[in-house]
């Protein structure tokens, strides 16, 4: 059959090719071709079979094996295995299965993954080709550009006088720009079998200046989402430690499995090797850190003891220094769960020392809070209707417990044997899928064990029997808790909108309190108490239309409840009720206790409203005001005061028959501004507990955090007065396209210190971000006193980061 050699069709075609030896066949008999319009159409909306080529084109003609298919107004557009391709001129060999492409071309990967070129050679099972001006831009943002380009085989590109960014080439409007950041190379070699590419005579460039030259250098593949490799180094200067970098090398070992090897090297003291293990499971997660050094404390100390202590000083003995931070998740088909967290550190202020990043951190089902470290293992069993949890768990403290006047290497820190061992706790709840009176019923219950080396006074005690005098060698207070409830809550609405919650609760505890003080004459005791109590929650929201798309909320709130008088019994040691957070959403509980060894009875009424005000789509500014009344005082909830023990305050702001005032406040005018206040104000007008924060936006990128904290809940002062006042800004300002300052600080006003402060000079645009400059440590619990240093953030885009806030304030 002569094969024919003229024009197919002089209006734009469609042509579906089979490659292979089903091509072979039905390019023997004839072409089915199908005339369409002149305008350009969409692809088939079903995918082509793998075997299969899609041609769209202006023109096409055939000459022997070979298929030519041009483009005079619109480029030819070819499908195949999943990939699209653009140009003027294309042309196909049949009997080779290689496509050549010409002028503008343009091919698109599944992925999305674009390639641009003048010229374009692809075999049919895409194993080689060959491109001429190409140019790439990965999905991830990063552009690859090169003058020739071959594919030598399924694995390895090669690219000859090649250019890589991460950055964007074009600004806003779509004009080339010079890149911020960009690698040129006489030859580069993409190997994706190693996942990594490969530079000759590489150029760094910075705004397209030229800053380092080496003869090879290499990264992960920019698709990959993590190949081994060296990350961006943690580059500082502190007074302590001199001069310190961190070069983390991460190790892959697997899909599922790398190392983060971490040197820390200063030139003030020793190296301090940080190690990171990740494992990822079927149905879980385990992470280990690790740190190690071996070395001398170092700081400032008083060596002559003059009473003024020498800075940077090493002293004491050299030894093992380390810190472990571990924790797993796991997650098996079922409603069981479970999970583990291991925290310990040898130096208590090793983390301080060596500026470790993010050692606080909350992974398990119980948290430590700052400066305490948690060792802890738990199961979870959760369906739609129950819950059970069952804990152990252990503390390690880095708290300082009394400063030192001299030197803040010799602060006294808190005892960890005054801290309890828990061992078990369990908690569980069910409710039943039917409603019961038409209401919710709830039924709760809960145990715990804790064990404690040392003896703990107030608050863990009550002042009944704390005992007057040396407390030395006393053991610390063991005790047991069994806890069972029910609570009952139903939800009605009037015709006229008010709603109704009647509500019952019932609730028995057991202790179980071994070693109390011998010297009050009290043995091993076991106390039991119930409480019951019946309430009701009433609110009526009012709504009123303000025009413009306002819109004025007010909520009035009541509560009323009658139990039991309270047994507070002073034998109970206070373990999980120490801290009462009275805002919006506890002052209408019925325990607003957290935990359970404290309780509140009797008769309490609780009124409040809330107020809010919308406006637009996303302004808005709310006031929530409420106040708590009951029968009687409650003295049992008053703790001596630390400056005054043989006088009792109480911290709760609830112990009163009328409770602190409750305010609470947020607003948003804009989508660029926002804020928050809440503050408790008892009966004479002072301010007890406040905090409030402001977050502003402005410009593109600038923008400040402005935060205020205080507590005069302590109505006395002294050494041991933990009333504190807190102001924390941040923030950052561009001055100049991409340069910009960086300030943060945390000032002290009850000591009228700045307890830490920062001040940086800032670059930041699509590519990276890098923040130089000066920082100010005051802290007393930094062992080497107020310190001043130099600080280096960097992130970059597909690269890594270099930690970039993992120095943060806290």
């Amino acid at each position: 059959m002569q094969a024919d050699r003229g024009p197919l069709f002089r209006h734009r075609l469609r042509i579906r090719l089979l490659t292979g030896s089903v091509l072979a066949a039905w390019a023997l008999s004839s072409l089915a071709l199908a005339q369409t319009p002149s305008r350009p159409t969409s692809p088939p909306a079903v995918d082509l079979p793998v075997d299969a080529v899609y041609l769209e084109a202006d023109q096409a003609t055939r000459q022997g094996n070979v298929i030519t298919a041009t483009g005079e107004r619109d480029r030819v557009y070819a499908r195949f295995q999943n990939r699209s391709m653009r140009g003027r001129a294309v042309t196909y060999d049949i009997g080779q299965g290689v496509g050549v492409a010409d002028g503008e071309v343009e091919l698109t990967d599944p992925d999305g993954n674009v390639v641009h070129a003048s010229h374009l050679e692809l075999d049919s099972d895409l194993k080689a080709g060959v491109a001429v001006d190409l140019a790439t831009r990965l999905t991830n943002g990063a552009s690859l550009m090169a003058a020739t380009a071959v594919r030598r085989s399924e694995n390895v590109n090669e690219l000859n006088y090649a250019l890589f960014t991460p950055c964007p080439v074009c600004d806003a409007e779509g004009h080339p720009k010079e890149p911020s950041l960009s690698i040129q190379a006489e030859k580069v070699v993409q190997d994706e079998a190693l996942r990594a590419v490969l530079y000759r005579n590489a150029v760094f460039k910075i705004g397209g200046v030229p800053v380092f030259w080496t003869p090879y250098f290499a990264h992960p593949d920019p698709t990959v989402d993590r190949a081994s490799g060296f990350l961006v180094p943690i580059t500082n200067y502190d007074q302590g430690r001199g001069v310190s970098i961190e070069t983390p090398y991460l190790r892959v070992i697997s899909p599922s499995e790398d190392w983060l090897i971490s040197p820390q090297f200063n030139t003030g003291v020793v190296p301090f090797l940080n190690l990171q293990w990740r494992r990822r499971f079927s149905n879980g997660t385990i992470l280990a850190r690790t740190g190690y050094t071996y070395a001398q404390n170092f700081g400032d100390f008083d060596l002559d003891g003059d009473g003024s202590a020498e800075s940077n000083v090493d002293f004491g003995d050299k030894t093992s220094r380390s810190y472990v931070l571990s924790w797993g998740r796991f997650d098996p088909a079922g409603p069981w769960r479970w999970g583990f967290t291991a925290e310990r550190t040898s130096d208590k202020t090793l983390f301080d020392r060596y500026d470790v990043i993010d050692p606080y951190q909350d992974n398990g089902l119980y948290y430590g809070d700052q400066r305490r470290l948690i060792s802890q293992l738990y199961a979870e069993r959760q369906t739609a209707r129950s819950y059970l949890s069952v804990a152990a768990f252990s503390f390690q403290s880095l708290r300082v417990a009394r400063f030192n006047d001299v030197t803040p290497a010799l602060n006294v820190f808190e005892n960890d044997g005054s801290l309890p061992l828990v061992a078990p706790l369990i908690d569980g709840r069910w409710e039943p899928e039917q409603a019961v009176l038409g209401g919710r019923l709830r039924l709760r219950g809960s145990a715990v064990s804790l064990y404690r080396d040392d003896y703990v006074g107030s608050p863990v005690l009550r002042p009944q029997v704390v005992p007057r005098g040396a407390t030395l060698g006393l053991p610390g207070v063991d005790s047991r808790r069994v806890t069972a409830q029910i609570d009952w809550r139903r939800s009605l609405t009037s015709a006229a909108g008010i709603r109704y919650e009647p509500f019952i609760d019932g609730r028995i505890d057991v202790y179980s309190v071994a070693d109390l003080p011998p010297v009050l004459g009290l043995a091993d005791e076991t106390i039991t108490r119930e409480r019951a109590t019946i309430g009701l929650d009433v609110s009526y929201p009012l709504i009123r239309h303000l025009g413009n798309g306002a819109d004025l909320i007010v909520e009035p709130l009541g509560q009323i409840s009658l139990s039991n008088a309270p047994d507070v019994d002073a034998r109970i040691p206070v373990e999980d009720s120490e801290t009462l957070e009275l805002d919006e959403s506890s002052l209408f509980r019925i325990d607003r206790f957290p935990g359970h060894d404290l309780l509140e009875g009797g008769f309490r009424f609780t009124a409040g409203v809330r107020s809010t005000l919308r406006w637009d789509s996303n302004r808005s500014a709310s006031l929530f005001v409420g106040r708590s009344m009951r029968d009687a005082d409650q003295i049992a909830f008053g703790i001596p005061i630390p400056d005054a023990p043989t006088k009792i305050y109480d911290p709760t702001g609830v112990g009163s028959q009328t409770s602190d005032w409750v305010v609470q406040a947020s607003f948003q005018p804009s989508d660029r501004i926002r804020g928050w206040g809440h503050a408790t104000v008892d009966g004479s007008g002072n301010i007890r507990r406040a905090e409030t924060a402001v977050d502003g936006r402005w410009g593109r990128r600038n923008l400040a955090t402005l935060s205020y904290i205080v507590d005069r809940s302590n109505p006395l002062t002294g050494p041991n007065n933990r009333n504190y006042e807190f102001v924390q800004l941040a923030g950052q300002q561009f001055v100049h396209r991409n340069w910009g300052v960086t300030v943060a600080g945390i000032a002290d006003l009850e000591r009228n210190l700045i307890t830490r402060s920062e001040v940086g000079l800032l670059f930041d645009d699509d590519c990276f971000r890098v923040e130089v400059g000066y920082r100010r440590d005051n802290t007393r619990v930094r062992p080497t006193g107020p310190s001043d240093g130099v600080y280096v953030r960097l992130n970059l885009a597909t690269f890594g980061g270099s930690g970039y806030g993992s120095n943060g304030l806290r």
